[in-house]
Order: structure tokens, then C-alpha cells, then sequence
């Protein structure tokens, strides 16, 4: 029950900000917020006691808490039948995701006081975002896995499509088409691995009594099951066992049909690949954030960053390398390639950005390319810090846009030229602003360190196991000098040297120091950031069998 209320509990919340008379925006908020702090207290509460399981990645013995029940069977005839599971479940691959969710949904919910229009459709959709983040990430039926991540592309859309600045509508629209696109290449892989998996317990039932799963596997193995009693399945346990694959078919990892350059496997991984690095984002997928994040608010641009990126990491390592494996190492250089390229070249965009906001969007990419050269190599170091990087990625980020929204909601600017020696009449917001800009390059003290390190370490591990050449971990290192580049220089810029402010309004009406408000949001996130800094086992300790166990399906 305890997964179930988290998916569910902002759902029962939405209906209730529906009965609530018009003209109370202040309950809408308060609502959310209790539902937003509600759920970072279960959550927190999960990540503190959780313990590793043991065995296999995906098996019965490696979920730390599940819920399961038969949710849809179909006799679909030639077809099969279909057993389709109500599957929710936790260990080392999301539990830091369902902690990091809560933290960035409830420092949203926070910061959404800037809302002045349509308050009640706005944390409706809010709350309708929040259940499908977190049915995304603790889903484990990849039909439901599926519909979670669809639906959670809705609530993101009018979000930006109604609330967004001026160019709202192409940015929501782009964002839409792109997400919409990678979906599609998802549902290609879904739909594969239904007619190639089976469900070995349901199956035995029809084969007769005393039948069990094991012995069902051998029947399979020796092509010796017939197609009636197939129970097909889209159980990510079982898909990621190949002994639940049928002999002949698309996905069988002995006999995939080749289709044109590549086998049918291959191509599942890459359309996988593709419409997770859509989601990410990785070059060059990415032209969609920056747009969407310049014309978002604030609230709805810090659980983009935050929390929505990390889907396409999640996926990642959720799908397709367990899925995958050996094709997955067959195409490590092209993940790595990506994501040493992006960390440099979005890098570079950043410098060249007069806008704030577009400068962190630019910074998102930048870092987010970290998850995916870690992922690409393929050593447990490398996974390490493409996890540690999601997380830590997810606070610093959330960081950012507050500050950010900051200064846009005093002087509705954001170019950066046209702010001069802010730190002598905002010091409170000037040290936030340093701390998040050293914390994103990565400073030693801050979690962003930690990330960057075993992210690095892990793709120089790498390269020297023969997946690609070293050189593209020189090209990361170089993103990460720029990155300290264009920090620098944007401190330099909006905050040393006298005060001046190009803008028609006077100075009296503009920049005011952090409210209390502003300060304990960003206070909040900047005691998490140094924690996870100081604490890395925190987190790792959590993830480490996970990984191993992930690791183990690669050798």
C-alpha cells in the first residue's frame, strides 16, 4: 500500500482541489504542499530503511518492498494470451529517484506563489505530474511502466503550453513532438517484446498441474511448448531473464532476424537508446529543453530539470541494458561518443548564452551527458556516477531555476549584460548563486564532485577496457573547464563590480534581497547538496548491489 499512496495519493488530492469553491488559491497550495510534504516523509522514510536485496537483478529476492496483482488478462487468440501486472516495486535503481522526486516536487510546490492565473488547473496538473513521475520510476510491468510515462507527458505540456512566457506554444508544442517521437520508438520495443516473452508462471498453470516455471523454461528452451498455453508477458523480471524468451522469436538473443545493417535485438536497443537520450536530453535530441525551459515557470522548469531528465538515465539502466547487454556493449562507443560530445558541446552553447535561464538549460544538457558516458562504460564505477549524477544533478539544478525565477520575478529580465554588481544589494542571493554555480562545476564538498569523479573514472575504466577511446574522456574533461568558464564569467558579470541595472523601472522597486521564503527553499536544497557532498555513502550504499548485479549481466 505504502507505493500505491505515493503514486496515488496527489491523484485523490487533484479531485479534491475540484470540489474546493473557485477563489481559494491559497488552499490549492496549501493542498499541495501537504501532499508534497506527506510524500517526502514516506519517502524519506523508505530510503532511511532501505536494505539491498540479494541475488540477481530484477529476481523475486532483489526488491526491497512490492505491491503485485493480476491487473488485465487477455486471450488475444493467434496472438496469445496477454497477463498484463498492477506491478510497483522498489530497490537499488530507483529508491534515490523516488527520494529525489519528493524533495524537488515539494520545492516546486514551494516556489509556486508566482502563479497568478487559472491557480486551481494549475496544481491540478501539478499534482496529475507528481502520481505519473512517480508510477514512472517504481513501475515494473513494462505496460505500466508505459502508460505512467505517456500520461506524464500531458500534464508537462499544458503546463508550459498555458503558464509559459510568449513563445509558450511552440515551446510546448516542440516539446511534445520530440517526447511524442521517442514514446513511439518505446512502444516499438514493447510491442517486440510481447510476442517474444513469456510468463513462466502462468504459463506452467496451462501446461497442467505439477508444471513448474523451471520446467516450463526447458520446455521452451527445446521448442517443445506450444503456442496455446503461451502466456505472453511485458514483466521487466522476466523480460530480463532470457530463459523467458521464445525460440524464434524477434528478441530471442540466438536467433533475431537481422533487418537490414543490424539483428531486430540491435535495433530494440537503439530505438530504446534513442527515445530515452530524447528524453534526457543528449545531442542531438536536446535542441527541445532550452525552448522549454525559457518560456516554463519557474516551478514547472525546476521539476523538468529536477526530476524529468533523469527519466531518460532511469530508462537507461531500468531497460535497456538489462534487456540488452550484449548489444549494449556492441554500441557503448556511440553512447560514450554522445555523451562525452554533449558534455563539451552544450558546454560551449552555454558560454555563448546572454540568457540566464538558457545558460542553465544549456548547463542541464551539459551535465546530464555525465549519466551517459557513465552508463556507457559499462564498470560499476561509471554507473556510480551516473546515478550519484542524476541525484546530484536533480538538486543543483533545482537550485538553479529558483535562483533564477528569483531575479525574473523581480525584474521579468534575464539577460545577463544587463545586470552589474548584484552581490552589493542581494548578498544573500549572490552566496546562493556561488554555491550552486560551484556546486554544478563540480567543486570537492559539494555532491556534484562526487558524480563528475566516478562518472569519469568510470569511463576512463572504460577505455581501457577497449569500449572506446580515451580520447573521449579527454573531451569530458575539457566540458567540464568550460563549464567552469562560463560560471566564472557569468559571476563576474551580474555580480562584481558597482551596482548598475539597465531597466526603465527604479531601483527601489527592484531587487530586493531573498524574502524568508526564497531563503529556506534554497537553504533546504543547499544543506542537500553539501551532505550528499561530504556523505556519498549515503546514497551509494544504497545502490551499490543494484549496480553490481547490474554489472554482472554485462560480463
Amino acid at each position: 500500500m505504502l507505493l500505491s499512496l505515493l503514486v496515488f495519493l496527489p491523484v485523490l488530492a487533484m479531485l479534491l482541489l475540484f470540489v474546493i469553491p473557485d477563489g481559494q488559491p491559497k488552499m490549492y497550495r496549501y493542498i499541495t504542499l501537504g501532499v508534497c510534504s506527506i510524500q517526502l516523509a514516506l519517502a524519506s522514510w523508505l530510503f532511511f530503511s532501505f536494505s539491498s536485496g540479494t541475488g540477481a537483478l530484477h529476481s523475486e529476492t532483489s526488491w526491497f518492498l512490492q505491491e503485485r496483482m493480476p491487473w488485465i488478462f487477455l486471450d488475444l487468440g493467434l496472438l496469445g494470451k496477454l497477463n498484463i501486472e498492477y506491478f510497483l516495486a522498489l530497490d537499488g535503481l530507483n529508491i534515490y529517484l523516488v527520494l529525489l522526486t519528493s524533495i524537488v516536487m515539494l520545492c516546486a510546490a514551494w516556489v509556486s506563489w508566482s502563479i497568478k492565473q487559472n491557480r486551481k488547473g494549475f496544481y491540478a496538473l501539478f499534482l496529475l505530474m507528481c502520481s505519473t513521475v512517480y508510477g514512472t520510476f517504481i513501475a515494473m510491468d513494462l505496460f505500466l511502466f508505459y502508460l505512467f510515462f505517456e500520461l506524464m507527458l500531458l500534464p508537462m505540456y499544458f503546463l508550459i503550453g498555458i503558464w509559459g512566457g510568449e513563445n509558450r506554444e511552440y515551446a510546448s508544442v516542440k516539446f511534445l513532438i520530440y517526447t511524442i517521437g521517442g514514446s513511439l520508438l518505446i512502444l516499438m520495443v514493447l510491442i517486440a517484446a510481447y510476442f517474444s516473452v513469456i510468463d513462466p508462471l502462468k504459463t506452467a498453470a496451462y501446461v497442467g498441474q505439477g508444471v513448474s516455471a523451471q520446467d516450463v523454461q526447458l520446455l521452451l528452451s527445446k521448442n517443445q511448448l506450444h503456442s496455446d498455453v503461451q502466456v505472453h508477458t511485458l514483466n521487466i523480471s522476466y523480460l530480463t531473464d532470457q530463459a523467458n524468451y521464445i525460440p524464434g522469436s524477434v528478441l530471442h538473443a540466438l536467433s533475431s532476424p537481422k533487418l537490414w545493417l543490424f539483428s531486430i535485438r540491435e535495433w530494440s536497443l537503439l530505438f530504446l537508446l534513442v527515445g530515452f537520450l530524447i528524453k534526457l536530453p543528449s545531442f542531438p535530441f536536446h535542441t527541445w529543453l532550452p525552448d522549454a525551459h525559457v518560456e516554463a515557470p519557474t516551478p514547472v522548469s525546476v521539476v523538468l530539470a529536477g526530476i524529468l531528465l533523469k527519466i531518460g538515465g532511469y530508462g537507461m539502466l531500468r531497460l535497456a541494458l538489462p534487456l540488452f547487454p550484449v548489444e549494449m556493449a556492441h554500441f557503448s562507443y556511440v553512447l560514450a561518443f554522445l555523451g562525452a560530445f554533449t558534455i563539451a558541446y552544450a558546454a560551449m552553447n552555454a558560454l555563448a548564452m546572454s540568457d540566464i535561464k538558457k545558460l542553465i538549460a544549456y548547463s542541464s544538457v551539459s551535465h546530464m551527458g555525465f549519466v551517459t558516458l557513465g552508463i556507457a562504460s559499462l564498470t560499476v564505477e561509471g554507473i556510480h556516477g551516473a546515478v550519484y549524477q542524476m541525484f546530484s544533478h536533480g538538486l543543483i539544478s533545482s537550485l538553479l531555476f529558483i535562483l533564477a525565477g528569483v531575479l525574473y520575478d523581480r525584474t521579468h529580465d534575464r539577460t545577463i549584460s544587463h545586470y552589474r554588481g548584484l552581490a552589493s544589494v542581494m548578498p544573500k542571493y549572490a552566496i546562493f548563486v556561488t554555491v550552486a554555480f560551484f556546486a554544478s562545476l563540480g567543486l570537492p564538498g559539494f555532491s556534484g564532485f562526487i558524480a563528475e569523479l566516478f562518472s569519469l573514472l568510470g569511463a576512463y575504466a572504460g577505455a581501457m577496457n577497449g569500449h572506446y577511446s580515451v580520447l573521449l574522456v579527454i573531451v569530458a574533461v575539457i566540458g567540464i573547464l568550460i563549464t567552469g568558464g562560463y560560471y566564472v564569467w557569468t559571476l563576474q558579470r551580474m555580480f562584481m563590480g558597482k551596482y548598475s541595472y539597465r531597466s526603465s523601472w527604479t531601483r527601489s522597486q527592484l531587487l530586493e534581497d531573498l524574502s524568508p521564503k526564497e531563503f529556506g527553499v534554497q537553504f533546504f536544497l543547499v544543506v542537500l547538496i553539501i551532505l550528499f557532498g561530504l556523505m556519498p555513502s549515503l546514497l551509494m550504499d544504497k545502490t551499490s548491489t543494484a549496480i553490481n548485479a547490474l554489472t554482472e549481466l554485462i560480463k
